[in-house]
């Protein structure tokens, strides 16, 4: 059940897209057109949208390289979360992830059941976080980016969404870490 407390201003969330795949390009990434439209249909601000190939070192570095930048607060990806052996997209989030969620996989795949039955065992989706950043890694087709947004992300996204959601714990991500000064 999804409830908008709308006494509380909207705040936007700074959000990253990255596409993991061999064959997509600018012009046909539909995964990522679809999540970027989501995303500013939402009121959130696109902060950066890239492709890469599905090679685990690729995808890390893209991962670290926004992960370090404090203007990104949400990392999306769409592609790569497969049982093949190109396939590599959960294996580079084990490499930066401090905390999985693993609710957020297990949510994805009993939503998807419900449209695709037992083949959603081969979805490897999975979200977590580094260094204050949230990190969700989505299937690469069309319908599994609109179902992971529609279903799980744009409500968790959002801080007026009750009886709770991750915006508002942004500011004690990295409460583990020692204060300066």
């Amino acid at each position: 059940m999804s409830r908008i407390d709308e006494t509380h201003p909207f705040i936007a969330c700074h959000i990253a897209v990255l596409t993991v795949s061999d064959t997509r390009n600018a012009t046909n990434d539909t995964s990522g057109d679809t999540l970027a439209a989501r995303i500013t249909a939402a009121g959130h601000r696109l902060m950066a949208r890239d492709i890469v190939r599905d090679d685990a070192d690729l995808i890390e570095a893209k991962l670290r390289g926004w992960i370090a930048d404090p203007a990104i607060d949400v990392i999306i990806t769409s592609g790569g979360t497969g049982i093949t052996g190109r396939d590599v997209t959960p294996e580079a989030f084990g490499r930066v992830l401090e905390k999985t969620i693993e609710g957020f996989g297990e949510l994805f795949r009993m939503l998807s059941y419900q449209k695709i039955g037992t083949s959603t065992i081969q979805s490897r989706a999975i979200g977590g976080v580094a260094a204050g950043t949230y990190m969700f890694a989505l299937p690469g087709s069309t319908g599994a980016v609109k179902d992971a947004w529609d279903d799980i992300l744009v409500w968790q996204l959002d801080n007026r969404h009750r009886p709770c959601n991750l915006v508002e714990l942004m500011p004690r991500l990295q409460e583990h870490l020692p204060k300066a000064g």
